[in-house]
């Protein structure tokens, strides 16, 4: 969340940052009043406790009986309005943490400014993309061929939903694999294995909740929300900790299966499999130090290009506005891959910096060195890469024209001698 700190001293800047993010700034206004109104009390309820000690003293040295009966009466008028005070207190607080919860991150200054996707622009662009020799086919047009089974998956579970049969799926699952050794054994990352259900107070922490409550999955009878990605369960990872000194920076990886409820989508991507309820995606994380965060982002965003780059598929980099970020996001990078046959370009990862929004949540401290005061961390998230649309930029780029799908190099130590995708049998 943001500093009520921050929000106390600079609160022009907070509510240009808003307004920047195409926020409404109704709920910072209602911040700053009840945080006077939260101060205030306070104020009075530490004279009036200074008061009534006071009294106290004066009662215990008074010896007329008279007079001391008189003070013992006006102490407990400053008892009753103590009361109402602590009363008034222990409700403002969680209703001022309530609408705290609910204010995005601002934007850094130099994020371009624009509403929805007008002011994403696209930094550079790499890879030639391929000369066919024929007109390239869109996934779903490949689909029935190669395994991927629409029909099936909605038959089951309804719109939004596939299965993958036979080397296909294997494909999916070495391209998993590929990607988590490589953020391992080439980038330095640790491999986590996360729970794919979260308590609400780790969506509260992680900044999914209470914002993105209508696109969660929950578990009503246990309370238990499915993960919309490895990124909420690694930002509990240290929730209500110091890290140590030296520590930073730390830097994660996981695959989770993810759920979204794809609310906010209603309409958009409907043919193929690029927008699901389900889907698999490897995340990068990053812990670090306030002033690391901003190249630990270059970083995310370079591993994510070097995993297009040895995928061999063209990819370009856009830099998001800031009516594009995400809730969280201070500034982000979206990383999209070509897919010739649907002839567009595919984000496959977006690379966040969220500095220490989601730390101050999640209660999260490290110490800058042994002796010194803790503080909060900065922490960034990436996709590394996302599934479907990294599979289906390699079913689309390795595509022949008599349907099969070549196995790109990278990959074909993990598809137990497979070397190209042809029909299935179901």
């Amino acid at each position: 969340m943001l500093s009520l700190q921050l929000i106390r001293s600079d609160p022009d800047r907070v509510r240009e940052g808003l307004q920047r993010k195409f926020a409404d700034t109704a709920l910072l206004d209602a911040v700053i009043r009840l945080d006077a109104e939260h101060r205030e009390v306070l104020v009075e309820l530490e004279q009036l406790r200074a008061r009534r000690n006071a009294a106290s003293k004066e009662i215990g040295a008074t010896k007329d009986p008279e007079e001391r009966q008189r003070k013992i009466a006006a102490t407990k008028e400053i008892s009753t309005r103590l009361e109402e005070l602590e009363t008034k207190a222990s409700a403002v607080e969680p209703a001022l943490q309530e609408i705290l919860l609910q204010l995005p991150n601002i934007p850094d200054d130099d994020v371009p400014v624009g509403e929805g996707e007008g002011a994403n622009r696209v930094i550079e662009e790499e890879g030639e993309k391929r000369d066919f020799g024929f007109i390239p086919k869109a996934h779903w047009d490949l689909a029935p061929r190669i395994g991927i089974d629409v029909p099936r998956g909605a038959k089951m579970s309804g719109s939004r939903f596939y299965l993958l049969a036979g080397e296909i799926a294997r494909l999916q699952r070495a391209l998993i694999t590929w990607m988590l050794d490589v953020h391992t054994r080439d980038f330095g990352f640790t491999e986590i294995y996360p729970p794919a259900m979260l308590k609400g107070e780790s969506m509260v922490a992680s900044g999914h909740l209470p914002k993105f409550q209508d696109n969660l999955y929950r578990d009503a009878e246990e309370d238990y929300y499915w993960v919309p990605s490895a990124e909420a369960p690694l930002a509990n990872l240290y929730r209500d900790e110091i890290i140590p000194a030296g520590a930073l920076p730390r830097r994660l990886t996981a695959y989770t299966p993810c759920f979204r409820r794809e609310k906010m989508s209603a309409g958009r991507d409907v043919r193929g499999i690029k927008r699901g309820h389900q889907f698999d995606k490897v995340e990068m994380f990053v812990y670090c130090e306030p002033q690391q965060s901003d190249d630990e982002l270059t970083k995310l965003v370079e591993q994510a290009r070097e995993l297009m780059r040895r995928l061999e598929i063209p990819h370009r980099v856009k830099e998001l506005g800031t009516g594009d970020l995400d809730f969280k996001a201070t500034k982000a990078f979206d990383i999209e891959a070509w897919a010739p046959g649907c002839d567009e370009w595919l984000e496959v990862s977006t690379c966040s910096n969220v500095r220490d929004f989601q730390a101050r949540r999640a209660a999260i401290r490290y110490r800058p060195d042994g002796d010194s005061r803790p503080q909060f961390p900065h922490m960034l998230n990436a996709s590394g890469l996302g599934l479907p649309r990294t599979l289906i930029s390699v079913v689309e780029n390795y595509q022949n024209e008599d349907g099969m799908i070549a196995v790109p190099k990278v990959l074909l130590p993990y598809m137990a001698s497979t070397t190209s995708i042809g029909p299935v049998e179901l």
